[in-house]
């Protein structure tokens, strides 16, 4: 299928899909003249790459599960690597929320102890 095609039935825009394909995330085949070929498995590729990229992963993150992505990952079990990921993520954002709340913390306090 070409690209148009592939994006129409993602809601993914072109742009994206070739962004998908630079990062590593999606393949395609080139015809003859040039234009790009995308198998039927793309359509829950991308599907799956748009979910994890709103979930808050980044895409050096799904590269690392690529082998994951033919699967609808809306509707089927996780693969293992795929959990790992996501334990990994979620530690890292669970990180950054205690982070935030100590200095959140740090400033309210400021502002009662220092008020003007």
């Amino acid at each position: 299928m070409r690209i148009g095609e592939l994006a129409e039935l993602t809601g993914a825009s072109t742009r994206a899909l070739r962004y998908y394909e630079q990062r590593g995330l999606l393949g395609s085949e080139r015809s003859e003249n040039g234009y790009r070929d995308y198998p039927e498995e793309a359509v829950a590729t991308v599907k799956g790459i748009r979910l994890l990229l709103d979930s808050g992963l980044s895409s050096d993150d799904i590269r690392a599960i690529r082998g994951c992505l033919a699967r609808d990952l809306s509707t089927e079990p996780e693969c293992a690597d795929a959990r790992v990921l996501y334990e990994r993520r979620l530690r890292s954002v669970q990180e950054r929320i205690d982070t935030l709340t100590r200095t959140r913390d740090r400033i309210e306090h400021h502002l009662r102890t220092h008020a003007v």
